[in-house]
């Protein structure tokens, strides 16, 4: 349902779906204009952002999933030079207070960004960062069946018939895969010891394939790397994992982000005031933001403290200060966020 009233500036929310999107248009206060359901292809976003301009310029849409169901349109609404805004799911308190449904949700995207409670520019996802994370998505995949196919390896090596369990016991990785490879189960008369034989071999040779497979992903990786930021590969103790997940992080517009302190508060690195009555000057840890690039950093760190002289002399002096130990690799995490901030490509 919709009103149709004298041309102002017009506020967009988007709930989105699958299949379907719903949308809600606010008038500069916040009064509802209309709500309506719209497909989720190029047709759809189109008769979308018709539908918003019904009721005037359009201002700004906050999208909810501009990361999943909601990637297309919000690429879309950015071709159409709109500022999208990235919301977050409804506060549970607040849903449970009021309802849920598309549009009470659509309703709330649209007053978050127009209240301001919505502030962060969604990642264009339209460049060489986004090819990256592409990529990396299909590489950690690859690494997680590796290591399940290696798990079970070693389970059926335990149980295997005795002859074969001694003869690749204590094997490395890279040895026991190979030896494993290399195994004819049609030349077993015992069913047991075949059936042991053909499932190593078939996971030692699935191992052989995800290697293959990860060996071409990185490849890949690097080259787009290189292109796209060699100065944050030059930084010490930064490697292509590393760089990729601090990318993939920022986005292909890391000029959404206003300031390095925004950056740390994007990885997860900024401490978080925690004083209260008598206890003042407190701060904790930031258990929010990008996982991944906070990962990233904690690597680079824990390079930089075996590796880096000044680093190194940095942590020893702090823990003889009466740092611990974790305290002081958080200090080293928002420096390095710090650091790594300048290095960030600009579009």
């Amino acid at each position: 349902m919709t009103i149709v009233e004298a041309a102002r500036a017009v506020t967009g929310g988007v709930d989105t779906h699958l299949d379907v999107h719903v949308a809600a248009a606010l008038d500069p206060l916040g009064a509802l204009l209309g709500t309506e359901r719209f497909g989720t292809d190029p047709a759809g976003y189109k008769a979308l952002l018709a539908w918003l301009e019904s009721f005037g310029p359009v201002t700004k849409v906050g999208v909810e999933g501009t990361g999943s169901y909601g990637a297309g349109l919000a690429r879309f609404l950015r071709g159409a030079d709109l500022e999208v805004i990235e919301v977050d799911r409804p506060n549970r308190a607040e849903r449970r207070r009021s309802g849920k449904s598309d549009p009470l949700d659509a309703v709330e995207a649209a007053r978050a960004a127009l209240g301001g409670r919505a502030k962060s520019i969604s990642k264009s996802k339209d460049g060489a960062v986004e090819a990256i994370r592409v990529l990396v998505v299909a590489k950690r995949s690859a690494r997680q069946a590796r290591v399940k196919a290696l798990t079970q390896m070693r389970h059926l090596v335990i149980t295997a018939p005795d002859q074969l369990r001694c003869r690749l016991k204590g094997l490395s990785v890279a040895a026991l895969v190979a030896e494993a490879a290399r195994l004819r189960p049609s030349r077993s008369g015992d069913a047991v010891m075949a059936a042991h034989k053909a499932a190593l071999c078939s996971l030692a040779r699935r191992i052989q394939g995800l290697e293959d497979e990860i060996a071409e992903l990185d490849e890949r990786i690097e080259k787009l790397l290189m292109r796209t930021a060699p100065e944050l590969l030059s930084r010490f103790g930064v490697g292509p994992d590393t760089a990729a997940a601090l990318l993939v992080s920022a986005g292909d517009n890391p000029e959404r982000l206003h300031s390095e302190a925004a950056w740390a508060h994007l990885c997860g690195v900024a401490p978080i005031p925690a004083s209260s009555g008598k206890s003042t000057g407190r701060y904790r840890l930031d258990r929010g933001g990008d996982r991944h690039a906070n990962s990233a950093l904690w690597r680079i760190v824990m390079v930089r403290i075996a590796h880096d002289p000044d680093t190194t002399a940095y942590f020893e002096r702090k823990v003889k200060e009466g740092c611990s130990k974790r305290d002081v690799i958080r200090l080293l995490k928002r420096y390095v966020a710090r650091e790594l901030y300048r290095y960030l490509p600009r579009g």
